[in-house]
Order: C-alpha cells, then sequence, then structure tokens
C-alpha cells in the first residue's frame, strides 16, 4: 500500500513543480499540499473505506483548482493548463469513478460527480457519467430527464436527447414528466429548426443541402408524442401539461386545437376541464379590441372577459353539479376579488358575483367545509352578519362533526356579541365526539372569561376537566391553573394545584407554573418550592436535565437554601436520568459550578 501512495505522490511532482516555477505557489505551500495529499491518499486505501474519505479527497482537490484559479486571474497568468489543471481534473475523476463504482446506490454522488463535470466543462467525461450512472439508475426518470437536457441545450444534439428519451420510456412507459419534457424537447427542436432556416433565408443562402422537413418544422414529431402517450396516460392534469408546453411556441395552433378537441371530448365531465375553458376566456381578448383604450375601456374590457368566464362557469356546474366543479368556480371568483383594481365599479362586481357563487353553492348543499370558511370571512369583511349566522349554522348542520366547523360558527357569534353563544358551545359539544374537543373548551372558557362571573367560569373549567381526554385535560390544567391565580389569589391556587395534583396526566408546564407563582410572593418559602420540584421530579425527572439543574440553582441562591442538599440531588438526578441524558446533565452540571450557567 505504501508504494502505491509513494508512486501516486510522486505523479503530482511534475504539476507541482509547474506551480512553483510559473509563481502560482511558494515552496512552502507546495510541501503542505503534499503533506495533506500524503493524508489523504492513505485514508482512500485502507481495507475498510469511507464514503466520507473520499468526499473530503474531492473537496480538497475542488478547493485546490479554485485557488489556482483566483491566482491566475491575480497575477494574469494563464499557460500550462494542460500540465497543471488537466492533471488535477483527470485526478478528481479518477476519485469519483471509484467512489460511485464504490457506492452504487447513492445518487447524490453521481450528481456530484456530474456536477464537477459541469463546472469545469468536461463534457466528454460527463457522457461518460451519464452512460453509467443511467445503467444503474434507470429506475429513476429525473435521472433520464437531465441527460437528455444536457444533450439538447449544451451539447446541442436533438438526437441524442431523442435517443435518451426513447431508452426512457422503455424503463418508464407510463411516466407523464418523461413525456412532457419530450414533448417539450421536440417542440424546441422544430424550433431551433425554424430558426435556423429563418436565418438562411435571410441571408439568401442556398438551402439545397439542408434538408429541413416542413413535418418536423411544423412539430408534426411532437404530435407523435403527444398521442402516443395520450394512449398511455389518462387524466386531465397531464392533457393541461402539455397543452400549457405547446402554448410556450408560437408554431402550435393547430396542435393546441387538437389537444383541446382531445380534452373536450375525452374529458368533459372533469371540472379541471371545465375550470380550464374557462379560464381561457381571460386570454382571448376582448371581442372588440382598441388600439389604443382609455383606463375605462380596460376595465370595461376587462368585466366583459370575466363576464364570459362565469358564463362558461355557469354552463359547467349545470353540466357537473359537483363539490369539486363549484370549487374551481368559488377560488376563481375569489381570485378575481383579490385581484388589486382602482375601479371601485369592478371590485364591486367581483365582489357581488362572488357572494351569489357563494349562495348558490350554499343552495346546492355543495360547499366544501374550507369553501364555508372563505365564504363566512367574506360575509363578516363586508358586514353581512346575519347572513354570516345563518351559513355558520348550515355548515355546522353539514359537518356536525367537525371541531373547526363548530370553532367557525363560535367565532362568527362571539365577534358579533350574540345572545346565544353558550346555546352553541352546549350543541357543539353534544355533536363533536369527547376526544378532539379541546379546542371547542379552550374558546369557550377563554369566552367566559371575558363574559360571565367567576363563578361561572371556575364551574366551567372543573367540567372541562372531566369532558375531555386525559391527554387534553393537561392543557385545560394549565389554564385552570393560570386563571384561578389571576383571578382569586395565591391561597386558592395554592388549593386548586393540590387537588389537581390528585390526578394524572400532568405536564412540565403545570409544574413550572406554579413555581414561578411562588417565586413571584413576597414571602417566597424554600419548603413549598422544594414540594413543587420533588412533585416534577417524580413525573419527569428521568427525561428533563434542566428541571434537575433548576432545583440545585435554587438551593444555591435561595436565601432560606441549603447548599448542602446539591449533592444529595446530583446523586439522585445520575441514578434517575436515562441514556444520553446523563453525560449531558453532567456537562451542564460542571458549567454551573464554574461559573458559566
Amino acid at each position: 500500500m505504501a508504494e502505491r501512495i509513494e508512486q501516486r505522490l510522486e505523479d503530482r511532482i511534475p504539476e507541482l513543480e509547474q506551480l512553483e516555477r510559473v509563481g502560482l505557489f511558494t515552496r512552502k505551500e507546495i510541501r503542505a499540499v503534499l503533506r495533506k495529499a500524503s493524508a489523504l491518499e492513505y485514508k482512500i486505501q485502507r481495507r475498510a473505506l469511507r464514503k466520507e474519505d473520499f468526499i473530503n479527497y474531492i473537496q480538497y482537490e475542488v478547493n485546490l483548482l479554485e485557488l489556482i484559479k483566483k491566482r491566475r486571474a491575480r497575477i494574469g497568468y494563464s499557460f500550462k493548463k494542460d500540465e497543471i489543471e488537466h492533471s488535477i481534473l483527470h485526478r478528481v475523476h479518477s476519485l469519483f469513478n471509484r467512489a460511485t463504482g464504490k457506492w452504487k446506490d447513492d445518487v447524490q454522488l453521481w450528481l456530484s460527480h456530474v456536477a464537477f463535470c459541469k463546472q469545469w466543462n468536461a463534457k466528454h467525461q460527463l457522457s461518460k457519467v451519464f452512460s453509467t450512472m443511467l445503467a444503474i439508475h434507470s429506475n429513476k426518470p429525473a435521472l433520464w430527464i437531465m441527460a437528455a437536457k444536457w444533450e439538447m441545450e449544451t451539447r446541442l444534439s436533438s438526437e441524442s436527447a431523442r435517443h435518451l428519451f426513447l431508452r426512457a420510456l422503455r424503463f418508464h412507459p407510463e411516466c407523464p414528466k418523461l413525456y412532457q419534457e419530450y414533448f417539450r424537447m421536440e417542440l424546441m427542436h422544430a424550433e431551433k429548426q425554424r430558426k435556423e432556416k429563418k436565418e438562411f433565408e435571410q441571408a439568401k443562402m442556398d438551402l439545397g443541402e439542408f434538408n429541413y422537413s416542413e413535418e418536423i418544422l411544423n412539430g408534426e414529431m411532437a404530435r407523435i408524442v403527444y398521442r402516443d402517450a395520450s394512449q398511455k396516460i389518462k387524466g386531465v392534469e397531464f392533457q393541461l401539461a402539455v397543452l400549457s408546453i405547446a402554448k410556450l411556441f408560437d408554431f402550435t395552433q393547430d396542435l393546441q386545437k387538437e389537444i383541446l378537441e382531445s380534452l373536450q371530448a375525452r374529458y368533459a365531465d372533469d371540472p379541471l376541464t371545465w375550470d380550464y375553458m374557462a379560464r381561457r376566456e381571460l386570454e382571448l381578448g376582448s371581442l372588440q379590441p382598441t388600439q389604443h383604450s382609455t383606463k375605462q375601456k380596460k376595465v370595461s374590457e376587462m368585466a366583459q372577459r370575466e363576464e364570459r368566464c362565469c358564463a362558461v362557469f355557469d354552463e359547467a356546474v349545470r353540466a357537473v353539479p359537483t363539490e369539486d366543479m363549484w370549487k374551481c368556480y368559488i377560488t376563481f371568483c375569489l381570485e378575481r376579488y383579490n385581484r388589486k383594481t382602482n375601479s371601485k365599479e369592478l371590485k364591486q362586481k367581483r365582489l357581488e358575483r362572488t357572494l351569489s357563487v357563494f349562495s348558490k353553492a350554499h343552495e346546492s348543499n355543495l360547499l366544501s367545509e374550507a369553501l364555508y370558511k372563505q365564504g363566512l370571512q367574506l360575509l363578516l369583511d363586508t358586514s353581512l352578519f346575519q347572513k354570516a349566522v345563518e351559513v355558520a349554522e348550515a355548515a355546522t348542520r353539514h359537518f356536525s362533526q367537525s371541531v373547526e366547523t363548530w370553532q367557525m360558527r363560535l367565532q362568527v357569534l362571539i365577534q358579533l356579541k350574540r345572545d346565544d353563544v353558550t346555546q352553541c358551545f352546549e350543541e357543539a359539544i353534544k355533536h363533536v365526539k369527547s376526544k378532539g374537543t379541546l379546542p371547542l373548551w379552550i374558546l369557550w372558557v377563554e369566552w367566559s372569561e371575558g363574559t360571565n362571573s367567576k363563578e361561572d367560569t371556575e364551574a366551567l373549567y372543573q367540567r372541562s376537566l372531566h369532558a375531555t381526554t386525559p391527554a387534553e385535560s393537561v392543557t385545560m390544567k394549565e389554564m385552570y391553573l393560570d386563571w384561578t391565580y389571576r383571578n382569586c389569589g395565591y391561597k386558592k391556587v395554592k388549593r386548586l394545584f393540590t387537588s389537581l395534583c390528585e390526578n394524572r396526566p400532568f405536564s412540565l408546564d403545570f409544574f413550572r407554573k406554579m413555581i414561578q407563582i411562588e417565586k413571584e410572593q413576597e414571602s417566597c418559602k424554600m419548603l413549598y418550592l422544594r414540594e413543587y420540584y420533588e412533585r416534577a421530579l417524580r413525573e419527569f425527572g428521568s427525561t428533563n436535565t434542566d428541571l434537575w439543574l433548576d432545583y440545585i440553582k435554587e438551593e444555591l441562591s435561595h436565601p432560606q437554601g441549603k447548599p448542602e442538599n446539591c449533592g444529595s440531588i446530583h446523586w439522585r438526578a445520575m441514578k434517575m436520568l436515562q441514556g444520553d441524558l446523563v453525560e449531558d446533565f453532567v456537562s451542564k452540571y460542571t458549567l454551573l459550578q464554574t461559573g458559566h450557567l
């Protein structure tokens, strides 16, 4: 192994001598490079190879290349690149080849090699890398697309790109993304040929030796790709994706028409088809285009376009009366309403249209839960409060098991300061299962704190503890403790804390809150603090290091504290903490002793 390493280091000598001779590196720096290279070589020649060693070696060589590049720029020397950089590049490629040969499944390693080849313009080497990588990772469409894109855009070889796509489709005959990118590539090739032909014609050159097929120029290859894909890939999403690609090219009107006709014929009942057809009206322009439009005319033109869109949507919801179709319609209306405009008239039209569509969907019982929420917010923003109450009530009838829907209705009633809030809360708790009602109880007690008497609020807190699941009751205990301290004082909260401690589970914040309450008292007693810490440690002592450290700090800093207890607390912590927490505790305790914590 040593002989092999010595040989590799000797192979470096010519390039290092050149670096010193041309003044890019000093003798001292050359020696440092040799020492580092020797250490890195030994690591990658061991029996038990590690991927990290190869990565570190490659990174070191890349950094060396970057440094040479900067120093060349600084002194203005651009010669001897074959003797210096070429040698280092060859070595990096060799390292990548060894690493990817050993860890073939590591895609990130392959991609790093690809990125390196692109950065240093190693086209021949990159072609080999892609070939080897695709032979191993043929199950990843994204890699095929990357390779074909490089062939098309960098090497300007549409033939190679087409060959790669065809190979990829043998492995992934039903991959939408592959077909989309293949379709795009064929259109790019057609566009490239059209530009070439136009330039030759402008230069009045003879096109005899160049064969420009009219079919290819008109995107016939892309049409073939589309037709083949349409037979294998079902779904309106693919059709729309291909159509959006075709629209990027100005010579594809016939192709776009074919895709559109196929879309309407095969997916007439799909909401996305209707959504596209409706939104398309925005792009078609006004029926009577004018060259010099005033602001008023532009507003009128936009209003006409939106009316035509809505006419299509109206037809859509009659033809396909589903929740998804109404969702597309409402989403469109909301998008237009939220667009900025200086025309108050257009803004008002959009608002009226949106409210009308919400109302129709609501009457048809085809509004989703999320859309009810958006509709309610719009009604509140426009001060239609009575309508908002009616819609919220209807929403809870449709989604009686949904906590979020009841929350939505209750928030509307609370915001409007209605008298039937309590009744609605009772109705919500009745309909929703006990598990998951925590948000409703939180909203109820928060509302009660600002509206009802202390007695009513306390009774509500007591009720919530029994009505929620044990896990959810933890949050209610924290809120109950905090409210009692704020409204009923220290003595009451102490009694409550003792009472709540009789029923598990607890949270750490529950105990910390009580500790904080005790520390806020003028006559803060260490006896009580010890009791609270001991209770907390019984529950969380095996999983929380900070609790032990806070207890120790309290004994050290409190006027009534006993520093001699710290040793006992430390011993108990070491016994009780689990796994790596012991080491963490020891580190923090040492910092505490040295005054750094």
